[in-house]
Order: structure tokens, then sequence, then C-alpha cells
């Protein structure tokens, strides 16, 4: 049974979907406005390394982005509840987040950009979504609970320091604890080394070449949704590519971990995680067996890969 009157719990806030459905959903198209901002101006990666938002110390940021001979960053404070745009040149823009549609978001925020004199094309529609309304005819998507964001956020502190110590362990190929503002999630990759078949793509409102250079070495992959989709609340969730024979049936930890065939990943929800006696070793536990049952059942070089952390 889950340990409800731990002390952890309360650093591990609840998240249940119900509470802030809508705001979720205004959120995500916000951040792809932003993300949408990376795209344009950092430098091409493998696995579109160089999209990603990043977890701060008050919300999530793109870091610093060239621009010429300028630097650009974008901020979201969800402590002060700001947008907050900066420049290697001192220049500043602040937009309050509140509740207000993703057009009048994205309208105030190219504003403020044409303002630092920063222009560039951009794709002005969300991906991996369905359906994918233009930012700038979204009057749907409007709302904004500042106690619902700051809680999330909060969630992803404590999870962008479970994933980074796992981290610690590998010295093969690995991506950052990364912000995918397609998905909404926050994820951490290994790769064996090998190359991988090509991904099949499939994502909605996303051309299959994206997946198929996110995709395009084996991988063990364990992330964090926030709820939605096929598994409604929130969960951590593992996945290998390509799947390896045996891995649905593999024994993983905790024992409330469990394979979901529609999704074809590992999931654990947040609530067990949150609720244990010690929510990072439980996570933990869930991090490290399903990256064991994907590299051992892929005949991964684990000895050439791994290091005590």
């Amino acid at each position: 049974m889950p340990d409800t009157a731990s002390p952890s719990a309360e650093t591990w806030p609840p998240l249940p979907l119900a509470a802030w459905r809508d705001t979720l959903a205004t959120l995500h198209m916000w951040t792809q406005v932003v993300g949408k901002t990376r795209l344009a101006l950092a430098p091409m990666e493998n696995h579109w390394w160089q999209t990603p938002l990043y977890v701060s110390e008050r919300g999530l940021t793109t870091t610093a982005m060239p621009a010429g001979e300028r630097l650009l960053t974008v901020d979201f404070d969800f402590i002060d509840h700001l947008l907050v745009l900066r420049t290697s040149d001192g220049e500043k823009r602040r937009l309050p987040l509140l509740a207000q549609s993703v057009a009048r978001f994205h309208e105030q925020y190219r504003q403020a950009l044409r303002e630092l004199r920063f222009e560039f094309r951009m794709l002005a529609r969300p991906v991996e979504v369905e359906p994918a309304i233009p930012f700038a005819e979204d009057e749907e998507h409007a709302s904004y609970d500042r106690d619902a964001t700051h809680r999330w956020w909060r969630a992803l502190v404590r999870i962008d320091r479970v994933f980074k110590r796992f981290r610690s362990s590998f010295t093969g190929k690995q991506s950052p604890s990364h912000f995918f503002w397609g998905s909404f999630d926050l994820a951490v990759t290994r790769f064996s080394g090998r190359p991988a078949p090509r991904h099949p793509g499939g994502a909605p409102n996303c051309p299959d070449y994206v997946m198929v250079e996110a995709y395009s070495h084996e991988c063990s992959s364990a992330g964090f949704w926030p709820g939605g989709g096929a598994v409604q609340e929130a969960a951590f969730y593992a996945y290998a590519w390509p799947e390896p024979d045996g891995y649905a049936a593999a024994s993983v930890q905790p024992a409330l971990a469990h394979y979901h065939p529609q999704a074809r990943e590992f999931i654990l929800a947040y609530e067990a995680v949150r609720t244990s006696a010690d929510p990072d070793a439980t996570l933990l536990r869930f991090l490290q067996s399903t990256y064991g049952a994907a590299a051992n059942l892929g005949h991964w070089d684990r000895p050439a890969l791994e290091r005590q952390p």
C-alpha cells in the first residue's frame, strides 16, 4: 500500500489531471510557441537535441540561442509567472503568464521578439498533437491556473534531479534531461552505440523524417508525462527502440510498474512514486530496471557503457 504518511509526499506535489487539464493543454501550446524559437535559431544536433527546453531554478529555459552576433534566452518563470526574454546585449522583455488564448500569447511573444530585433521564420502551428490549430487562430486553449502550474514545475524539479542522478552511471552516449515541448514530457535516453532499423514515424502532424532522425540508433528511453493520451493520469514511462524480444514480459521494479501493450511502454504511476516511502529510490529502481531489461535483452555491451555511480 502507498505510504501516504511519508514526509516525502509533501515535497512531491499531487498532480491529478482533472484539476488542471485545461491549463496543461494551454501550457503545452505556449511551450510549443517558445520551443519553435529553438527550432529556428539553434544549430542542428543529432536526434533534434537542439530543440528541447530545460528545467531551471524558476521554471523552464531555452538556454542561450545564437541569432547572428547576439544571444537570446527565453525563460518560463513559474514562481513569478512571467515569460522573460533576455539578450546578450542586456535587453529584456517580460510578459505575464495569465489566462489568455494561445493566439494572444503568440501575438505578444512575436511582438516582444520584434522589439528585441529578432526576426526569423517559425512554423506557427503545433506538432505531435491532433488537431494542430495554428497558433494565431487558437482561441480554444486559454486557461492558466498558477497554483497547478507551480505544482507541476515543482514535480519536474524533483524528477529532473533523479534523472540526472540516473545519468551518472552511464558512460556511453546519452541525452541530457530534456523537456520535449512537442510531446510535453521530460525524458532521458541511453544509446547502445549501434544503428537502429528505420523508424516508421506516424506522430500526428509531424513529418516522418523527424522520428527517423530521433530514433536513428538503438536506445532505451524513460520519461515523465503529466497526463493525457493512452495513460490518463501523470506517469513515468520507459521503452526501447527497437523493442527486443521478451521486453514486454521482463520483470521490472517496483511491483506497481506494468507494461502497456497499446503504448508499448512500461508505465509507473506518478502517484505511486509520490506516495512511496522514498520517491527518489522508487523512481531510480524503475529507471534502472527498465534500462536493464532493454540492455540485457538487446545484448548491449554493458561493461563498456556503465560505471558505478
